[in-house]
């Protein structure tokens, strides 16, 4: 097999590979939807205890129906997104800086190690005082809940790259910004998307938080209100949407990974191949 028929196999493979975890996802969900349902019918609990699943998917279509899911759920989505993108770009920036300078990591490190040393849900009251109830300090929340993780795993990236490779773009007398192009950028992006990774789930957490302590949209805020109801189901549906955007965010780093890092993967074939195994 030569190395055309094996990128052209690669892509299939991987399609292949994929078949057994769907599954998996699929039956351990089905197992757990219908332990929820014995659970509920077993010990009896009452609705705004432990609603039963057929009474959330009920709520769920209500939900819907009306328009309340789409209109909070598109507010913290709105929020989630603005803010990622604001931390992870002042978060790169930064620690582009704090990676080339020593001096400069001396100067800013205790400050930001001390920013990330009180719990979100603390600080997330001052910035709704100070900038108001309104979607601004949900995205300024959500940008401080995901600027530590990028900022860290982008000096650890950066700081990673061999001196070797640093010469070695020296002596082909590539310019500063070829050097962040072609060396910097491609050595860093393993670590600085495994941080990204993190960064995309926490985000959705600081914007619950932030909508937890004063808002009056958004997915938190219907929780909130839900649960002052003891609408438990809708507790739920809230809940699930929360997961679902979690659980998107996550794969859409994932899916740039394999994008992006192509060039640093290296199927079964290309192994065998290099070592010169039938295949």
């Amino acid at each position: 097999m030569d190395l055309v028929q094996i990128h052209k196999s690669i892509p299939n493979k991987r399609r292949l590979a994929l078949y057994p975890r769907l599954v998996s996802m699929f039956l351990t969900l089905a197992g757990a939807i219908l332990l929820w349902q014995l659970a509920t019918e077993w010990w009896h609990f009452p609705p705004f205890i432990l609603p039963s699943p057929l009474l959330v998917w009920q709520r769920l279509i209500e939900a819907l129906s009306n328009g309340t899911l789409q209109r909070n759920t598109i507010v913290t989505l709105y929020e989630v997104l603005t803010g990622l993108l604001i931390g992870v770009s002042i978060a790169i920036v930064l620690g582009y800086f704090l990676a080339k300078s020593k001096w400069f990591e001396r100067i800013l490190a205790p400050y930001i190690i001390a920013s990330q040393s009180v719990p979100i849900v603390a600080i997330a009251p001052l910035l709704v005082i100070w900038f108001g109830p309104g979607i601004l300090s949900k995205i300024l929340i959500c940008a401080l809940i995901v600027f530590f993780p990028v900022l860290v795993n982008t000096i650890v990236g950066l700081r990673s790259v061999s001196d070797d490779l640093r010469d070695l773009m020296r002596s082909l007398r590539a310019n500063h910004w070829q050097m962040i192009r072609y060396l910097e950028i491609p050595a860093a992006l393993p670590v600085l998307l495994g941080g990204l990774r993190i960064g995309a789930t926490l985000s959705v957490i600081g914007a619950v938080v932030g909508e937890f302590v004063g808002a009056d949209r958004g997915l938190g805020f219907l929780i909130n209100a839900a649960r002052g109801r003891y609408d438990t189901a809708l507790v739920f549906v809230a809940v699930f949407i929360l997961i679902l955007l979690a659980m998107s965010l996550y794969g859409l780093v994932l899916f740039a990974e394999s994008r992006l890092l192509t060039w640093s993967q290296k199927p079964e074939e290309i192994q065998n191949y290099q070592r010169g195994l039938p295949s």
